[in-house]
């Protein structure tokens, strides 16, 4: 992710030390809880996505190094509160939020984050970036929401699927992208592209995320294996095996879906594996790279855009 991001690590670094002097408070006793938030966010993607995608339009000013940080407070707003809801203990091998400490301030840290962002995009001249920060958190929450009702409904829909997953996952990469086109100066058109971009990586990056959670590897992962099927989650695996198999089965299928945690995933695997589902999710990811990539053909050749052509890639080869 560090060489994907080279072209624009000067200004990765600002949004660190951006992060860094957002997230400071007089009381001494909150600042290691607040300093241990800003690690789960991880790889720092939706800042590289606005910073390259404004490097790949035209210059970078100081709006996009506060957007960036802007859309990363977001994004880890919205991690910590998932780990409330999923009970996690583990986030990339660091102790979540609610594992050190519990989740009231797993909660707090979270609205913290949400009401910190808000505060820094309202910096800027213009409340458009604002407007359209809460527009993209209104949106993920939407899909968390939804995704979290929809738990054990196992006639979840492949369009339903696709819908949820644009919310939690994919808007603030297509929000991301837009904001750094928009900031350099782009068209209307080159901003509507970069969306496009955004949206479709967020997607495959989400499939393969699913995919990894039954075929992956723990340790490269960063999480046990088969969590959606413990939580009831039904991801387009399980998704593709209903509509490929005959009834009975799938009668039998729903009954270890709804039946003990523990034996969920053993029981299910070889199911999985009798039919396309695998082949099928990575072909469907595939297709959401692709119109990723796609979506770049309105940009000059320059080590910004090759950068956003690689990480397409690599939203959908991190362990395929």
């Amino acid at each position: 992710m560090l060489r994907l991001s080279s072209p624009v690590a000067a200004e990765l670094v600002a949004v660190e030390r951006q992060l860094a002097a957002e997230l400071r408070s007089p009381h001494d006793e909150l600042m290691p809880v607040l300093q241990h938030g800003t690690q789960l966010g991880g790889k720092r993607l939706r800042p590289a996505l606005l910073l390259l995608t404004g490097a790949a339009v035209g210059s970078l000013n100081s709006d996009h190094v506060i957007l960036g940080s802007v859309v990363e407070m977001v994004h880890t707003a919205t991690l910590i509160h998932d780990d409330v809801l999923d009970e996690a203990q583990t986030r990339r091998h660091v102790a979540t939020v609610n594992a050190r400490w519990n989740e009231h301030t797993s909660i707090l840290v979270g609205d913290y984050l949400f009401a910190q962002s808000f505060r820094l995009a309202a910096t800027l001249s213009s409340t458009e970036a604002c407007r359209m920060v809460g527009e993209a958190a209104r949106l993920v929450c939407e899909g968390e929401l939804r995704q979290v009702l929809a738990r054990d409904v196992l006639s979840i829909s492949e369009q339903d699927y696709f819908s949820m997953i644009r919310g939690k996952t994919a808007e603030l990469c297509r929000v991301a992208c837009e904001l750094g086109a928009k900031h350099s100066g782009g068209t209307a058109a080159t901003v509507e592209a970069m969306g496009c971009y955004g949206d479709a990586l967020g997607v495959a990056f989400q499939i393969a995320d699913d995919f990894l959670d039954l075929w992956g590897d723990d340790g490269t992962v960063g999480k046990t294996l088969g969590t959606d099927i413990g939580q009831g989650k039904v991801t387009l695996p399980l998704i593709r095996l209903r509509e490929t198999i005959p009834t009975s089965q799938w009668d039998e299928i729903c009954n270890i879906l709804t039946g003990p945690v523990d034996d969920r995933l053993d029981a299910v695997m070889p199911f999985l594996e009798k039919s396309d589902a695998r082949s099928y999710t990575q072909r469907v990811a595939e297709s959401f790279k692709d119109r990723a990539i796609s979506s770049l053909g309105c940009l000059p050749e320059s080590a910004a855009k090759r950068s956003l052509v690689e990480l397409a890639k690599f939203s959908v080869d991190r362990r395929f």
